[in-house]
C-alpha cells in the first residue's frame, strides 16, 4: 500500500529530501560553516556567496521531482520494514572529515 498520508507528504519525505540535500551539498555546507566561523557577527555580509551558493544547491534538489520520487521510494521502503519487522531504522547521517 504506497498511500501517503498528509503528515508523510509534508513531513516525513520532505525531513528525507533535506537530509539527503544536506549530504550532497556538503562542500557548499562546509564553506558556510568555516565562513561564519571565521567571520564571527558580520556573517551576513561577508559570508553571502557562501549562503547563496548553498540556497542554490539545497533548492535546486527541493525543486527536483525526481529526487523527490527517489525519496519517496526511500521512505515508502523504510515504512514497508518497519511494518514488517516493528522496527525503526535511523537514518545514517554521512559525515565526512575533510
Amino acid at each position: 500500500n504506497s498511500k501517503l498520508r498528509h503528515v508523510e507528504k509534508d513531513v516525513l519525505i520532505p525531513q528525507i529530501m533535506r537530509d539527503r540535500a544536506k549530504e550532497l551539498c556538503s562542500d557548499k555546507v562546509q564553506a558556510f560553516t568555516k565562513c561564519c566561523q571565521e567571520t564571527g557577527f558580520l556573517m551576513v555580509v561577508k559570508c553571502r556567496q557562501e549562503n547563496t551558493a548553498l540556497k542554490d544547491c539545497l533548492v535546486g534538489y527541493y525543486s527536483d521531482p525526481s529526487f523527490y520520487e527517489d525519496c519517496k521510494a526511500e521512505y515508502l521502503k523504510q515504512r514497508e520494514e518497519y511494518r514488517a519487522t516493528g522496527i525503526k531504522k535511523k537514518r545514517q547521517k554521512v559525515t565526512s572529515n575533510v
